[in-house]
């Protein structure tokens, strides 16, 4: 697991048949928990729930610094995302779920006009918040500038750009870099980029939300290099 620190587990008084084993749990890891009526989630989770939250410490983030170290640590090709004013804390979680899966080695984003680390996030990311390194940054901006020193290639995305994503090679080191749900890539932020690629669409909507946008970029990064290490491992 994650090996955050569980303050306390919050059950529902209602399900106490469902979630029992979770309190047998708690019992034998010596964490505290409380039955408590349906009233306290739907206050926390209108979007729905399961009878189930805990409170935790916050969430350690990472510095830019500690975030670039790792690809070398577990000797890959570096795949950083960064997030270019992502505001709502639901596509930040469901972006950070992707980026877990994908192999991302760690997410980027600044402090202001954006969604931070929270307990909405965390819901939408179905635990993958946990597990992903997040460096918060005061500008964007800068930390592209720090990812160009490390020889990693800024990919942007953007509807509208030339480039399509299923003829680039993404196998080398990059970072992608996503925009807000309104505007996409601020002008200053997509003329840092080294190439902007777009995903090929055919159909009457011109447009995909930013959480599935990123799940597609993320993956076809992940199929192209899954695809050059079985041929160099076949040689």
């Amino acid at each position: 697991m994650s090996g955050r620190a569980i303050a306390r587990i919050y059950l529902s008084s209602g399900r106490r048949d469902k979630i029992s084993d979770i309190a047998r749990e708690a019992l034998a890891r010596h964490v505290p928990f409380t039955f408590v009526d349906a009233s306290f989630f739907d206050k926390r989770f209108p979007k729905g729930h399961q009878g189930v939250a805990a409170r935790v410490l916050p969430k350690q983030t990472w510095s830019l610094e500690e975030v670039l170290t790792i690809p070398s640590k577990k000797e890959e090709v570096p795949f950083f995302l960064v997030l270019d004013c992502i505001e709502d804390p639901r596509n930040l979680g469901a972006i950070v779920r992707v980026a877990e899966a994908a192999g991302v080695h760690g997410v980027i984003l600044q402090s202001r006009r954006s969604a931070l680390p929270g307990a909405e996030a965390a819901k939408t990311s179905a635990g993958a918040l946990e597990y992903v390194p997040i460096a918060v940054v005061p500008n964007v901006k800068h930390a592209l500038y720090a990812l160009r020193e490390e020889a990693v290639t800024i990919v942007g995305t953007d509807a509208n750009a030339p480039g399509l994503l299923w003829e680039t090679d993404l196998t080398h080191p990059l970072a992608l870099v996503v925009g807000s749900e309104g505007e996409g890539l601020r002008k200053t932020v997509r003329d840092l980029c080294d190439v902007v690629l777009r995903i090929p669409m055919i159909g009457r909507v011109n447009s995909l939300n930013v959480s599935a946008a990123t799940s597609i970029f993320a993956f076809e990064v992940l199929r192209q290099r899954m695809i050059k290490k079985e041929q160099f491992e076949e040689k």
